[in-house]
């Protein structure tokens, strides 16, 4: 087995391992930018900065992926978010 062949099959573990879902927040007409920026800072620990582009994204494009990680960090996150009124899924 070539040195080559080795690295490409120990980046392939690496790969599967470390799969990572993403919460994506959806457009409603609903809730306000302010609503949106605050639950943002508050629950996925954004910057005020970060929660406005992602609510403008949202806006204007009808979702953002607005925190990567494992599922079990994410589930509950996406959680207080959905309880806080906004479309949200993690994929």
């Amino acid at each position: 087995m070539s040195i080559k062949e080795k690295i490409s099959e120990q980046f392939d573990t690496l790969t599967q391992e470390e799969r990572l879902n993403e919460i994506v927040l959806f457009n409603d007409d609903v809730n306000t930018f302010d609503h949106v920026i605050e639950s943002l800072v508050a629950i996925c620990n954004h910057t005020h900065e970060q929660a406005e582009q992602c609510a403008l994204l949202v806006h204007y494009k009808g979702k953002c992926t607005v925190k990567t990680g494992s599922y079990d960090e994410l589930e509950p996150l996406c959680s207080r978010l959905l309880e806080v009124g906004l479309s949200a899924e993690i994929v």
